[in-house]
């Protein structure tokens, strides 16, 4: 990778609305080179998505999230890749990683109830020829989301309080 594609990458992931005109700016480049190189990685799959990062602690909607460790079975010649693809398609699963340690993949779902992950899990997850054994976390708060404080006001260093 070029250190030009490195530095338009940085910028992007610290705010994917920066334009090519102003990320020309900011590297002393021409906005038509700038276009040119975003258009590049995207068409490579360097470039996957454009997306926001939302707090949903602030959304009047509730919703449930949760991380699931899922053993499973790798298959003859395909390793995990189809398990993971066929776990992956389900409209709840938002993530899904190959892992080292204990469990083989990490699984991120998001449902609007407690019920309705465990169902996910009990319904359509656990009941795969390939799946092993699950081990599911419910996501109780966020701190951090992809390198961003969620709460600005603990950014700006406002302690929360401890007392009951």
């Amino acid at each position: 990778m070029q250190k030009s594609e490195e530095d338009i990458l940085k910028i992007l992931e610290e705010d994917c609305r920066y334009t090519p005109a102003a990320i020309a700016v900011m590297l002393g480049r021409t906005e038509k080179e700038v276009a040119a190189t975003i258009a590049r990685m995207e068409e490579a799959g360097i470039i996957v998505k454009y997306t926001a990062i939302v707090n949903g602690e602030r959304l009047s909607e509730e919703t449930v999230q949760a991380l699931i460790e899922v053993k499973v079975t790798p298959q003859k010649n395909n390793g995990f890749d189809a398990i993971a693809e066929e776990i992956y398609r389900f409209e709840e699963v938002k993530s899904c990683y190959l892992m080292s340690g204990g469990f083989d993949l990490a699984v991120f779902i998001e449902g609007r109830s407690l019920r309705e992950v465990a169902r996910f899990v009990t319904e359509r997850l656990s009941t795969l020829d390939e799946v092993l054994s699950t081990a599911t976390h419910f996501i109780l708060k966020k701190y951090k989301i992809e390198g961003t404080v969620a709460d600005a006001e603990d950014e700006n260093g406002k302690r929360l309080s401890v007392q009951p």
